[in-house]
Formats: structure tokens, sequence, C-alpha cells
């Protein structure tokens, strides 16, 4: 009876090991490359034209050994629905892009944008934050991306890639991390926070969005936009944690009070959130995936412009 306990004493070593990984939210190069011969880890590389990233033959010329490759703007990380883009698709259809990719829920996942740009960045966050929405908290972003990796001189593979064998993903949807218009609207009028993680002119109105019917803001919103804390070094960009706590701090924004992060598309909100969320320490924080593209859909919706004001859609449509 011994050998079998045994067994199941080894077993249960090696599983608790491969569940033990819990890396931090923004993990590095360093850290990344002593972790490669893990069985449980799947890097996943998201690079698209968003910044000038890449695509499928930029991965194939030189990428991250073992990684695994999924375009994030056309591979189906969102969709236009009802005629507002950037919205989350059907549960079921993103278990199955992340099973297709060969990504179970014993995988951790460490998320390697381009590490082109600041919305660049927001594509390895949007990517994390689906996988946090679906249920999955094994998850991680390479800080500077592939263009970090690479600038720092770790290994590198190049030619095409063995695709991964298909498996099952099960996504258990949380739905305190996906905010409605409606909510976002009961969110306002009780006055809780609601940061605006565009760059400033899209805030203060002087900018536009083709997606948004007008410009503006979501009124009694603050401006945390997206790029703050991100910053170039040897043509790799980084988020500097310091320098978004600093952010923060400057907002004066309560770490403990119920907050909503929004653009216009739900993909520098996703930047927002994973900096307010996963690195700044605020302990409840929402994204609108529909952002200012669902919030102008309605002409009774409130706007706000720096210099005209609080006005409705429909005031600024006429």
């Amino acid at each position: 009876m011994r050998t079998p306990l045994i067994v199941a004493a080894v077993a249960l070593a090696f599983a608790g090991t491969a569940q033990a990984m819990h890396p931090s939210p923004l993990v590095d190069a360093e850290w990344l490359d002593a972790q490669l011969d893990n069985d449980d880890l799947v890097v996943l590389d998201v690079r698209s034209a968003i910044d000038d990233g890449g695509d499928r033959a930029a991965f194939e010329t030189a990428r991250i050994p073992g990684s695994r490759y999924s375009n994030y703007a056309e591979d189906g990380w969102r969709e236009e629905r009802d005629g507002v883009a950037g919205l989350m698709p059907d549960v079921e259809d993103l278990s199955e892009l992340i099973g297709d990719l060969g990504i179970d829920n014993g995988n951790t996942v460490i998320v390697v944008a381009g590490g082109t740009g600041p919305t660049d960045f927001g594509s390895a966050a949007r990517v994390y934050w689906t996988f946090k929405a679906l249920g999955h908290d094994e998850v991680a972003i390479l800080n500077g991306g592939f263009a970090g990796w690479e600038q720092q001189g770790f290994e590198t593979a190049s030619g095409p890639a063995d695709p991964p064998e298909a498996t099952f993903f099960t996504a258990t949807l949380r739905e305190e991390l996906l905010a409605t218009t409606e909510e976002v609207e009961a969110s306002r009028q009780a006055g809780e926070q609601l940061v605006d993680a565009r760059p400033e002119g899209f805030y203060t109105g002087t900018q536009q969005s083709p997606d948004a019917r007008v410009p503006g803001t979501i009124p009694g919103s603050l401006n945390l936009p997206h790029d703050g804390a991100l910053v170039e070094r040897d043509g790799a960009w980084y988020l500097e944690p310091e320098r978004l706590t600093a952010a923060i701090d400057a907002l004066e924004l309560d770490r403990e009070a119920p907050t909503v992060a929004f653009c216009n598309t739900g993909h520098w909100a996703s930047s927002g959130w994973f900096q307010l969320s996963e690195v700044g320490g605020l302990e409840n924080v929402t994204m609108y995936d529909g952002s200012m593209a669902a919030w102008t859909r309605d002409d009774s919706r409130p706007v706000h412009l720096a210099d005209r004001g609080t006005l409705t859609v429909g005031e600024l449509i006429e």
C-alpha cells in the first residue's frame, strides 16, 4: 500500500509546483527566460499592426522560443456588435479561441505584445483582461514586449512554428470585471470613480474618435491617460510602476472605491484597467468595453467638454 501513497505524494508535489507559479501581473524578460522550460507555461505572442507591432510573418522571423501566435487585431479577441466596436465576444467563442491555441485551465499564460508603443501595450492588456474576465488568474504581461526581449539579447527562434494541439478551455465569466452602459450610468449617478484612459485631447473634447458619435467624456470622470506611465527605452516600451503610482496619487484616487475604466472602444481602457487594478493597487476596478462608442449611441446620454460644459449627445449632434 505504500507505493501508491508515495506515487500520489510525488504527483501532488509536482502538481503543487505547477500551480505555484502565480507570476506578478507584470513580469520582466529575465524572469520569463528562467521559466521557459516549465511545461505549464504558455508564451502567447499577440503582435499585430497596432504601433507596427508585427504580424505572423514577423513572428516567424523572430520570436520567443516555444511561443504561440495569435493576432490580437484579427483573430477574434474583440468584436463589433450593433455598430459598437471593441466589445467582448461571446464566452464560448473566446473559450474556443483559447483552446485552439493549446491553452487549458492548468496553464500559466504570459502575454507578449510587440513592445513597440503605448497602444500596442493595450493589446497585451486586453488579452490579459480577457483571461481574467473568463476566470483564469494564471496570466501575466511581459513588460517591454518582444522588442524588449530582443533588445536585451535573450534567445529567439525563427521559422514556421508547429501549430499547437487544440485543447479545452473552460471559462467562468466574472461579470464584475465587465461594466455595461447601464451600470456605468448608475456609477456616474452614485458619484463613483470613472477613469477616462484616453489621451487628454479626447478627454477635453478637442479630439474625437470615429467610433464615438460626439466628442467629450462621461461627466464626472477623471483623466489617467493610458500612455502616461509607459516609457521608451532602447527601442522598447515599458510600463513604469513608480510613474503610475505618482499619477494615481496625483488624481487622489481612492484605492478602495468602485472604479470604472473606459476609453473609446475598450482598448486603451484595458490598459487603464490593468494599470489601476493589477499594478496600481486599486481593489475594485471594472472595464467598460463599450466605452464612448456605446455611451454616445443614445442621444439622451450626457457628455462633458472642457470648453462647453455638459450637454447631451443629441444637443451636440444638432
